[in-house]
């Protein structure tokens, strides 16, 4: 602290004193000589500019000034070992708040999960989810709206990082009642003629690329985009038309009576990414919670899982 006319270590020596009223029973407190607190108060008083006690050969006791500054001291002090606590938590990455960005799904989904578990071991932490849309989740990253983000692949300058942690195929919902519902895997051929919803634009990225080139009558078209994945997978349990999803939409389709069915000949995988900055820091907390999607959900299509353990 520049111009700082006292240290901690000898306002400790100060209050310890106070307490006591003793130089050796004070020395014993702190483990020091009864002459090494003697010279701890002589060079605070030195520093303040006024006498804190008064001596005599068989008392110590607060002089008027030192009456008067033995407050202040204690909250100087008390704030001191807060920033060092502050500090200690900082650095283990038990304290500080993250900002993480995520599409609908996730951040309704696995985030919540993810955040509940990571707060038991570090409540200090505290975590904000920004739901967005999929195409601006780099940029959000790049212009440090956010210290990290969560969602399909998407991709990346030089400034921004991105972890792939699973993969997850696109996947037919529909409803119960539907023909589809009665079989075990449905063909990309089935899906001609069909009623199909999109959400966003994802089935154009990830899905039709892979009839890139057919004849107009075997290509596979939603006859609707809408802008939210909920609202697909509502006209799909409505009976109105069938939606394309990844698997791991299972937690919100899933209540809503839908039924997934795979899609093969090919099967066409969804990637999930993790990205942070590549120029700047990340966090001691932030790191912690990347640390932690990364154990949780590397290499783990959770939902889409459940689905084929289901046999579907």
């Amino acid at each position: 602290m520049s111009g700082a006319r006292f240290t901690p270590k000898q306002l400790a020596a100060f209050l310890t004193v106070a307490d006591v009223r003793n130089f050796a029973r004070a020395g014993e407190r702190l483990n020091l000589s009864p002459s090494a607190v003697s010279l701890l108060i002589a060079e605070l008083e030195a520093g303040v500019g006024f006498r804190l006690f008064d001596r005599t050969t068989r008392s110590v006791a607060l002089a008027p000034a030192g009456r008067e500054f033995v407050v202040h001291a204690r909250t100087v002090l008390r704030n001191i070992e807060l920033a060092q606590a502050a500090a200690d938590d900082i650095r283990n990455r038990a304290a500080g708040i993250v900002r993480i960005a995520a599409p609908l799904v996730i951040a309704t989904t696995m985030l919540p999960v993810a955040m509940k578990t990571y707060g038991q071991s570090h409540p200090k932490v505290v975590i904000r989810i920004r739901d967005t849309a999929v195409d601006d989740l780099v940029d959000m990253v790049a212009n440090a709206d956010v210290d990290l983000a969560i969602g399909p692949d998407q991709v990346v300058g030089d400034d921004v990082t991105r972890m792939s942690l699973f993969k997850s195929p696109w996947v037919l919902w529909c409803a119960p009642e539907h023909d589809f519902a009665k079989r075990a895997r449905i063909t990309w051929g089935d899906l001609r003629k069909q009623p199909l919803v999109a959400a966003g634009r994802d089935y154009e990225r990830n899905v039709s690329l892979m009839h890139t080139g057919a004849a107009d009558d075997e290509r596979i078209a939603p006859r609707d985009v809408v802008d939210n994945i909920t609202t697909a997978l509502g006209i799909a349990a409505a009976g109105l038309a069938l939606t394309l999803a990844p698997a791991y939409v299972g937690l919100l389709a899933r209540p809503l009576g839908l039924v997934m069915r795979r899609i093969v000949e090919p099967e066409v995988m969804r990637e999930v990414c993790l990205y942070h900055s590549s120029i700047r820091a990340v966090s001691p907390a932030a790191e912690g919670f990347r640390q932690h999607l990364v154990d949780s959900l590397k290499g783990k299509d959770k939902l889409g899982m459940q689905g084929r353990r289901a046999g579907v």
